[in-house]
Formats: C-alpha cells, sequence, structure tokens
C-alpha cells in the first residue's frame, strides 16, 4: 500500500518538475536576449523552416539571430548640430566584427550630423544599416579638404552589405551648389562630395531610402558586383549642378528597380566598365536623362556592354535615351536596349553622339572613338520640345553599327509642327512603325 501512495505522488511529481524546468529554462534564456554591455541588442529572427518567429528567448535548434548596434549607444547625439561622424565610425566597427549578421541602426525621428565617414570592410558577417532617421552632411564646407572632396559616406569592401530603413540621406547641397563653376562662370571647376559611393561591394542591396540635395553625385557605385538598388527616392532642384543620381563604373550585374529621380543632372550615368546592367521601371524627371556615358574622355579606353532600360518614364528631361563618347577615346558600347519608353517634353528623346564635349575650351577633332555597336530603341513614344526627335551622331572613322529602330512614335509638344531625326555615320534598320521617319536629314 505504501509503494501505491509512492507511485501516486512520483506520477504527480513528474509534470510539476517539467514545467519548473522548463520555466528557468525561458527566464534564462530571456536574460540573455537584453541589451549587453557592448551597446547590442541580440533580436532572434524567424526559424529557418519559414513558420513564424520562435518566442522571445527560446533556443531552438537553428538559433539564427542579429546583432543591433544603435549609434546612439556609440554617443550619437541625434540633434543635427553635434558632430556624429565618430558615433557611426565606433557602431560601425562592432558591428563590422560581429560573428553573426549585424545591423548598424540609425533611430528614427532623429537628424545625424555626419563629415566625411568612411565605413570599411571585410567584415566577419553580413552587416545592414538601417536607416530610420536622417543623416545629414556638415553644412561646414571647410569640413572637406582639398585631399578628398569627391566623398562623404563611403562603403569600401564589404561583402553581404545591405543599406535601407526608410529614413534620409540629405547632402545640404545648397550649401555648395553656389559655388561650383557651373553656376558661377567665374569660379575654377572643383570636385564636390558623392552623398553616397560604395566601392568594392559585392552583394549589395541600397532599398527603401530618400537621398535628398547631395553636394554632387547623389549614389556613386564603383567596382561592384551583384548589386540591386531599388524602392529609392532621390530629389533636388532641377537648377543643381552636377547632381547625378545613380553613377554606376567598373561594375558588373546590377539592377535598379522602382526608383523616383528629379534631379539637376543625369539621372543614370551609366559609365566605363559597366556590364549586365538591368534598370526597370524608373521615373525621371527633372534632369538629364539615361545617359550612357561620357566615354572615352582624355583619349581613354571605355568598355560597356549588356544594358538594359526597360519601362522608364521621363519628364521634362533634357535627354532621354542617350549614349554619348567623346573623339579620341577607343573601346566599345555594345547590346543595349532601350524599350518600352515614356517622353513627355523630353527636348532630345533618342539621340547618339559620338563627338560629346564637356570642356572649358572646344574639343579638337581626332580620328579614333568609341565604337557603338547592336543599339535597340524599341517601343518608345511620347512627345518632345525639339523637332529633332531621334539624333545620329556618329564618328566618320568608326560609325555607328547596327542600330535598330523599333515601334518608335515621338511628337511635337502640343502638336507644334512634325518631329525629324538627323543621322550622321549611323548604320540603321527599322521595324515597324517608326515616326519621325530615321534619318530624313543625312547631312
Amino acid at each position: 500500500m505504501a509503494s501505491s501512495r509512492k507511485l501516486v505522488k512520483l506520477v504527480f511529481m513528474v509534470p510539476l518538475l517539467a514545467m519548473l524546468f522548463m520555466s528557468g529554462t525561458l527566464e534564462a534564456a530571456g536574460a540573455n536576449n537584453d541589451d549587453t554591455a557592448d551597446g547590442t541588442n541580440h533580436l532572434h529572427s524567424p526559424r529557418a523552416n519559414g513558420s513564424a518567429a520562435a518566442p522571445r528567448g527560446r533556443s531552438l535548434a537553428s538559433p539564427s539571430s542579429q546583432s543591433v548596434f544603435s549609434v546612439d549607444r556609440y554617443g550619437a547625439r541625434g540633434d543635427g548640430s553635434h558632430d556624429d561622424t565618430q558615433a557611426l565610425a565606433r557602431a560601425w566597427k562592432a558591428a563590422c566584427a560581429s560573428p553573426r549578421p549585424a545591423v548598424v541602426l540609425v533611430p528614427d525621428s532623429r537628424h545625424y550630423l555626419l563629415k566625411l565617414v568612411t565605413l570599411q570592410g571585410p567584415c566577419k558577417s553580413s552587416v545592414t544599416l538601417t536607416v530610420k532617421g536622417t543623416l545629414v552632411a556638415s553644412p561646414n564646407r571647410a569640413d572637406w579638404s582639398d585631399k578628398d572632396r569627391r566623398h562623404w559616406i563611403v562603403f569600401r569592401s564589404v561583402n553581404k552589405l545591405t543599406v535601407n530603413g526608410g529614413g534620409a540621406i540629405d547632402g545640404n547641397g545648397e550649401k555648395w551648389w553656389p559655388h561650383s563653376c557651373k553656376i558661377n562662370k567665374a569660379l575654377p571647376c572643383k570636385e564636390a562630395p558623392t552623398a553616397l559611393s560604395f566601392h568594392y561591394c559585392t552583394n549589395l542591396r541600397v532599398e527603401d531610402l530618400k537621398i535628398v540635395n547631395s553636394q554632387q553625385i547623389h549614389m556613386s557605385v564603383e567596382d561592384c558586383t551583384n548589386v540591386l538598388l531599388a524602392r529609392l527616392s532621390i530629389t533636388a532642384p532641377g537648377t543643381s549642378p552636377n547632381t547625378d543620381d545613380i553613377h554606376i563604373t567598373r561594375s558588373k550585374d546590377v539592377r535598379v528597380t522602382n526608383c523616383k529621380i528629379k534631379t539637376g543632372d543625369d539621372c543614370m550615368s551609366i559609365e566605363n566598365g559597366t556590364h549586365n546592367l538591368h534598370v526597370s521601371k524608373v521615373v525621371c524627371g527633372p534632369g538629364h536623362g539615361i545617359s550612357i556615358g561620357s566615354l572615352g574622355d582624355d583619349n581613354s579606353r571605355a568598355e560597356v556592354s549588356g544594358i538594359t532600360i526597360d519601362s522608364v518614364q521621363l519628364y521634362d528631361t533634357t535627354n532621354g535615351a542617350r549614349i554619348k563618347t567623346y573623339q579620341g577615346g577607343s573601346g566599345y558600347a555594345k547590346d543595349i536596349t532601350f524599350q518600352n519608353m515614356v517622353m513627355y517634353d523630353v527636348k532630345n528623346p533618342i539621340i547618339i553622339d559620338q563627338n560629346y564635349c564637356d570642356k572649358a575650351k572646344p574639343c579638337e577633332a581626332q580620328g579614333s572613338a568609341v565604337e557603338v555597336s547592336n543599339v535597340v530603341f524599341k517601343n518608345i513614344r511620347g512627345t518632345t520640345t525639339t523637332k529633332d526627335a531621334i539624333k545620329m551622331n556618329c564618328s566618320k572613322n568608326v560609325p555607328c553599327q547596327d542600330i535598330t529602330l523599333q515601334n518608335i512614335n515621338l511628337k511635337m509638344q502640343h502638336g507644334k509642327g512634325n518631329t525629324q531625326s538627323t543621322c550622321q555615320n549611323a548604320k540603321w534598320r527599322k521595324s515597324g512603325t517608326v515616326l519621325p521617319q530615321p534619318c530624313t536629314d543625312k547631312s
């Protein structure tokens, strides 16, 4: 009988002990999830099988997690007047050294004043800079020395970098633009900072950001591979000088999609060394349109290939689909497609210019040129403010080859007269209806 009572007690005690053990385990795990002394906060991510996120504090077989490094914990004030450059640099350094995926957090509803800063890799794991507030450039131009006036926020040699968050990057460009030689012809031409620069980055994602009023170029992607730029809003006044939006050079496997761009220069400038670029669903204007080039400057060699510009709208831009090269250059720009584009009151809707010159003195005539070939302009319609809706000004020694015009319909703004095309040294063919009729003037 006594043994029976002991058995009954044991049966009731086992579940109770199990519950107490689980409770203690959860409390201990929860304590480990608090902010740590180094300024990080460890946030557990959803389980690898795609089901709902694990309850806070539970340790599962696949404990994937991120470490969060808020710039505030590294001394940032976020009041828009105190210098937060070193706070961001310290948060980045800690995140870059993290053995697991890390997030550098710029909190919401605050302004963080920054001077020139370089966020260097390689890092031990992937890093995300989540900008929820605003990063604003110092209004003092003296904070940039002549040794490096070209940069503001630089990311270098980082693999698996993401920059996102829905916040803003404010270049304070209105402090720089009046000092541009393009605004004041009496001033010497000097470089000004690019707001965001990415150098030697792989597996790069930049998405859901507002970039405004850059000192000069808004974003530059240089020597990068496997890049996604998505859902960006890039804005500056139409009169702001040299404020190119997205500048791409010596980079490959790049996608740009769902971006809205309004500035004073090229919506996109696609430069030497760009290969396998796909641009889609971009709205551009005001600005100078989408440009491949300029290429071949100062007798240099340029190589550009595999470019697709698809489903783009342009409003009140100087140019639409443009390729521009200097005389004296060498190399090639080939396998290029501009398609499914709508243009509203664009000055030069379709233009190839192998005699481009943007120098203080006139450019000298030279025999060599960057070869332009296998270019398709397809399904392009809209209105132009000038009669010359199609311009192909190509080199006498290196003519443009294999230019296809397919389903083009470009009319004068408000129906004021007929549009026309001009061609020099271009070998073209047409498909479908092309208005204006290509190359009515072959002078």
